[in-house]
């Protein structure tokens, strides 16, 4: 029977990649792995992106009093947000191609007065970070990463958990023996959320007498000092996150999946930045990859993508480049960039057919997804973007042989879900979501595909180019 032309095709393609390619997405794959395994945390991973792109020749704004086509400059503010871009031939004030993805992800953050001891027990009280389903985080060895900032400035840098040697934490819970009421209840209410306490140590302090109170509390009160100089009340001062301990794996016997904590959305944020990175010439339009904090819980804060860090890069280029009346080439510059949100998305998986949304969701091994509107029932909450901007997508791809998918997030009024597409969109620009199918979203170990990844890669790096 003859093929109907232009039909839509959601089929498995990573096994009819050619010999070269095969190569180039295993390597782009290990390249990956490897910076998720440094990048546990948005901080991490900001120091990585930028350890990575002054190796290519990228130098901080500031350096520069003018720029030319060709310049590769970034800016970050707080160690936590970048902006990184190739100028292009045409005035930034002519618009930009923008890639944006955020670096946090759910995790387990310690609470200001976080040590605390409970029955002979040490632990950390804590308090989550994003949506997570909070029993994906009970029992799994844990590793802490963060900073304490002391008040002369100091900073000291925690990283216990992933070194060989070094000892994990644990949120523990009740053996299936004593758990008849934990499962007689919801699952949303089985787990309290203040119960989710980190055990840390069970030795009491040497010397200390046996009637002595919060005995082990001070013994890890002794160590932090002995460690690392830090007093409790340093700890008033500290972004301390608990993440899973270890490294990035391949999955599969094929080896076809990486398995790692934090893909949702440091997969997006690594595939843009390479593109951005790998430009092999001079782009028409400006090429910016932002990489942002706080979308996890909406994109709030300085470091989030609700700030005016974006429009205020944005016009520091302009100002660099000597337009006449900046303050409207600012506005005019935003309103005619265009911008591919780069966020994951879920992919379907066998065991949940309800979840979902029959012929528009994502596939393994499909390539990367966009995702046309995300938010939740009505659309409530989406960019929803325009179809002349999707037709030009299709242009970019089909030209440079990217392998993509559409969809969206999950049945109707199951599903839905926010990106920073919204927070872009208000400029008046041209916003889509594009980005890497997963499974298990949000929990400690997430799973993707690599052919995806390289394809999302390769999605970037033609739209950065065009």
């Amino acid at each position: 029977m003859e093929e109907i032309k232009g039909t839509v095709k959601r089929e498995n393609a990573a096994g009819r990649m050619g010999a070269q390619d095969a190569a180039a997405c295993a390597a782009y794959a290990e390249d990956y792995a490897g910076y998720l395994g440094v990048a546990k945390t948005e901080r991490r991973a900001y120091a990585e992106a930028v350890r990575r792109i002054e190796a290519l020749g990228f130098r901080e704004l500031g350096a520069y009093e003018t720029l030319k086509p060709g310049d590769k400059v970034y800016r970050g503010y707080h160690g936590k947000t970048l902006m990184a871009a190739v100028i292009g031939q045409e005035p930034v004030a002519a618009g930009l191609n923008v890639i944006g993805g955020h670096t946090d992800a759910p995790r387990i953050d310690l609470k200001p007065v976080p040590l605390c001891e409970k029955g002979g027990l040490a632990y950390f009280d804590t308090h989550y970070y994003g949506g997570i389903k909070k029993f994906h985080w009970l029992v799994h060895p844990l590793a802490l990463y963060g900073v304490v900032v002391k008040p002369d400035g100091s900073k000291v840098e925690i990283a216990i958990g992933d070194k060989p040697g070094d000892p994990v934490f644990q949120i523990t819970d009740i053996l299936p023996h004593f758990g008849a009421e934990q499962s007689a209840k919801k699952l949303s209410e089985a787990f309290d959320p203040e119960d989710m306490d980190v055990l840390i140590g069970s030795l009491p302090e040497p010397g200390a007498d046996k009637d002595a109170k919060e005995a082990v509390k001070r013994n890890i009160l002794r160590l932090l000092e002995k460690d690392y100089g830090l007093t409790e009340e340093d700890l008033l001062s500290a972004e301390l996150e608990l993440v899973p301990a270890g490294l990035p794996r391949d999955l599969g016997l094929d080896r076809s999946m990486i398995v790692g904590y934090g893909h949702d959305d440091r997969v997006c944020a690594y595939a843009g930045l390479r593109a951005l990175m790998d430009l092999p010439a001079v782009p028409r339009r400006t090429g910016m990859v932002l990489l942002c904090d706080k979308e996890e819980i909406g994109s709030v804060g300085a470091t989030g993508m609700d700030s005016t860090f974006f429009e205020n890069s944005v016009a520091e280029l302009i100002a660099r480049q000597g337009t006449p009346h900046p303050e409207l080439a600012v506005r005019r510059a935003l309103e005619a960039s265009r911008m591919l949100s780069a966020d994951v998305c879920a992919a379907s998986d066998p065991h949940f057919p309800n979840a979902d949304s029959t012929g528009n969701m994502a596939r393994m091994n499909a390539g990367g997804c966009l995702i046309k509107y995300t938010g939740a029932r009505g659309k409530s909450g989406a960019n929803d973007a325009r179809a002349e901007f999707i037709a030009d997508l299709r242009r970019i791809f089909a030209a440079d042989g990217v392998v993509w998918q559409a969809g969206e997030l999950g049945r109707c009024e199951k599903g839905g879900g926010g990106t920073i597409a919204l927070f872009m969109s208000r400029y008046g620009m041209d916003v889509v979501d594009f980005g890497v199918p997963l499974f298990n979203m949000h929990a400690p170990w997430e799973a993707a595909s690599k052919f995806d990844c390289y394809m999302t890669y390769r999605a970037y790096r033609a739209f950065l180019a065009d």
